[in-house]
């Protein structure tokens, strides 16, 4: 295959077709030199017997109880911070990403379709940054993580999503786009590239009701599904156009009519075939969107995902939960990765920091509550939680109630609630 040079004096706009490979798609700068990266480790002090209030410093239960663990950040910089690293140790030989995606914290849209780059082949992480000047928390995970570079991006070290600083030392790919919807699908269209062929699923959201649209971040990490975004009056160009390069795929409308109309998705109709997943509620949406599986799961048999279907069909214990506050959007985007890594799982979006929502605990409830027999607990799945945000985000009750509910129980309890 012929390959286009491109000049690395500007950025990037995408206009290419995906037929291209990544490679020549993506224009790489160098910036600051070949700068050599620091690998930063944090101090941990040791807390002796003597230490009034040990347990609490040590980080229980703010940080972790036995079936959750807190990335409590002040706000979303914080937390991508955490979870980047939390994904990515970068303490010994292959525990480093080759790339990392920095994201905007002005663009909300824009940082929720970046996630889509954590899933294979990138792999990439999301950090988050302003425009004028890159956060200390995003610099410092930055060095820590030490990107290698990827090849499929001709070396970037760093993918640049929008209006973001450029972070010095790196090299860096520009994604540009001149509104969410282009930049959408510019993210879209690298995926594509490098992955070798577009995604044959597509998830559809709101680009006015964040939190309806969040739990789709969490998916895309993990699939590589890219989110597109409509307006509440029909589908803007960019989003057409990149429906039109997924030939005809499966589209899924995340939210329920109030928030995604039926005169938008009869319009998406042209474009391919549309199943809508959603509840009213973000909570209730978040918690509809886990447990769907398209083609449907068989009544009363055992579900869950399988090659060629769509959905996390999270009918079962076993299984990662990532629970995120839906006035935070950026959360969504800093909080992916882990959709994609360790225990992978949905994320939930509750709506109140003070407290659990009923559909959330029904979920776990009717599916989610690890059981054993006879056999006892150890033979047993478990269930894990991630809870994102400091405690105005999610309280240390409703962290609690979150791994009262995942303990593992016996059979004969667990359909009786915590």
């Amino acid at each position: 295959m012929r390959r286009t040079r491109l000049s690395t004096a500007r950025p990037l706009r995408w206009t290419a077709t995906v037929a291209l490979t990544a490679a020549s798609l993506v224009a790489v700068s160098a910036c600051g030199g070949t700068s050599k990266l620091v690998v930063t480790q944090p101090s941990i002090s040791g807390i002796q017997a003597q230490t009034a209030h040990a347990g609490e410093k040590l980080g229980f239960p703010s940080v972790a109880t036995k079936n959750t663990t807190r990335v409590g950040g002040g706000d979303p910089v914080a937390d991508a911070a955490g979870v980047a690293l939390a994904v990515y140790p970068s303490q010994a030989p292959g525990t480093h990403p080759s790339v990392v995606t920095l994201a905007p914290t002005s663009n909300w849209q824009a940082a929720l379709a970046s996630s889509v780059l954590m899933a294979p082949p990138l792999r990439a992480p999301v950090l988050l940054s302003p425009s004028s000047s890159v956060p200390s928390a995003t610099a410092s995970a930055l060095a820590t993580l030490a990107p290698s570079g990827a090849g499929q991006v001709n070396g970037a070290q760093v993918i640049k999503i929008g209006a973001v600083a450029q972070p010095k030392g790196y090299r860096a790919a520009s994604i540009r786009g001149s509104d969410p919807y282009a930049l959408a699908a510019s993210i879209d269209r690298l995926q594509s590239a490098v992955e070798g062929r577009p995604s044959q699923f597509v998830v559809v959201v709101s680009a006015d009701q964040p939190d309806y649209a969040m739990p789709a971040a969490g998916w895309a990490a993990e699939s590589g599904d890219p989110i597109l975004f409509v307006s509440s009056s029909g589908i803007p160009g960019p989003t057409r156009q990149a429906l039109l390069s997924h030939q005809h795929p499966r589209i899924y409308i995340l939210g329920p009519p109030s928030v995604i109309s039926n005169s938008v998705a009869k319009q998406l109709r042209r474009y391919g075939v549309v199943n809508r997943i959603g509840a009213q509620g973000a909570p209730a949406n978040s918690v509809t969107f886990a447990g769907y599986r398209d083609p449907p799961c068989v009544k009363n048999q055992p579900c869950a995902h399988v090659p060629g279907s769509f959905g996390w069909a999270m009918r079962s214990p076993g299984h990662g939960y990532v629970l995120i506050n839906g006035n935070r959007p950026l959360d969504a985007a800093a909080a992916a990765p882990l959709s994609a890594s360790g225990a992978y799982g949905p994320e939930l979006v509750i709506d109140d920091p003070s407290k659990l929502p009923s559909s959330i605990v029904n979920f776990f409830l009717n599916y989610a509550v690890p059981g054993y027999t006879q056999e006892g607990p150890t033979a047993a799945v478990y269930d894990h939680g991630w809870v994102i945000g400091d405690t105005s985000a999610v309280s240390l009750a409703v962290q609690s109630e979150l791994d009262n509910v995942l303990e593992v129980r016996p059979v004969s309890a667990t359909s009786k609630g915590p």
